[in-house]
């Protein structure tokens, strides 16, 4: 989209949206925020200590806003792409329900909000953590890797695998081994789950000059890729047993989630379908592949903690 475009979507002078409030849950991205909120109780369960259980819900509560605001600012700033991307055109500001400055605003305000409710609550390391999150998916992300490199999943990848380091940063104070493993396991897990749903969605992102790895490195390299990072997925998946903080049982089920990730993938890399199937399979269980790993390590702990 040529840059008077962008500043006619982003010049809303004098404009005052009739948004309702589900307008506003749309900023919030809500589909997404709720992998975010799972993920970071996930954290939460798992670390050492205890938080009261009032402010334990405040902290998840505080880590759901903070992952709302940085979507609403993720749309603010990507008003343009989305409005010629079919997957994204219904979106509230290209859509025109909310405006781009009520999106920013939005988008601030929740941030800050959220930031400082955990860090007084929780503790700075969390709140810090948290701000660090927003930043990084908003600015280094949104802004400049997206539309500048096609390792822009890889790297602002990092953004969606922080909540688990958060959660845990809210319960314990601190940072360690463990929460990296939770945060590796989505950090690895991103590039094949968002470059599957490129493949299917390749003439999308060429309208919007969305540099995806499709797009620049074509489709046999970026099937190559997919499944060199779905091993890795599944090795990093049966981590939590290999350090000792889950049981062989989560590990055998962490296995066999990672060898069917691993058959997704080799799917994908060999069978030759113009409409996309294998990927769109591949997208589906990444999903349903990163629930179960981190609801398998949550039943484990809160099992673990009734028998203590």
């Amino acid at each position: 989209m040529a840059l008077a475009q962008r500043e006619q979507i982003l010049d809303d002078t004098g404009r005052l949206s009739e948004a309702t409030a589900g307008d506003f849950l749309s900023l919030l991205k809500p589909r997404v925020m709720s992998l975010v909120i799972f993920t970071a109780f996930v954290g939460q369960i798992l670390a050492p200590g205890s938080l009261n259980p009032i402010l334990a819900f405040i902290a998840t509560l505080c880590i759901a806003v903070g992952a709302g605001a940085a979507g609403a600012l993720n749309m603010w700033y990507d008003a343009d792409i989305d409005a010629v991307m079919s997957r994204t055109q219904k979106r509230p500001v290209p859509d025109g329900r909310v405006t781009a400055k009520e999106a920013l605003a939005f988008g601030l305000t929740l941030s800050a909000f959220s930031v400082a409710t955990l860090g007084l609550m929780a503790n700075w390391l969390a709140g810090g953590l948290l701000a660090f999150t927003i930043f990084f998916y908003a600015v280094i992300y949104t802004m400049w890797l997206k539309r500048s490199t096609p390792q822009n999943i890889v790297i602002g990848g990092a953004a969606g695998a922080l909540p688990p380091v958060v959660g845990w940063a809210a319960t314990s104070g601190a940072v360690s081994l463990e929460s990296i493993v939770l945060f590796l396991i989505i950090f690895l897990w991103t590039p094949p789950h968002f470059w599957a749903l490129a493949l299917f969605k390749t003439g999308d992102y060429e309208r919007a000059g969305v540099p995806m790895m499709p797009n620049v490195a074509g489709e046999a390299s970026t099937k190559r890729q997919i499944f060199i990072y779905s091993i890795l997925v599944a090795v990093s998946g049966i981590l939590p047993t290999a350090l000792g903080f889950a049981s062989i049982y989560y590990g055998a089920f962490a296995a066999a989630l990672g060898l069917g990730f691993i058959w997704y993938a080799w799917r994908v890399l060999v069978v030759a379908d113009e409409t996309m199937k294998p990927a769109k399979s591949l997208f589906g269980f990444s999903v349903l592949y990163l629930f179960a790993i981190f609801a398998a390590l949550l039943v484990e702990a809160i099992v673990t903690r009734i028998g203590a």
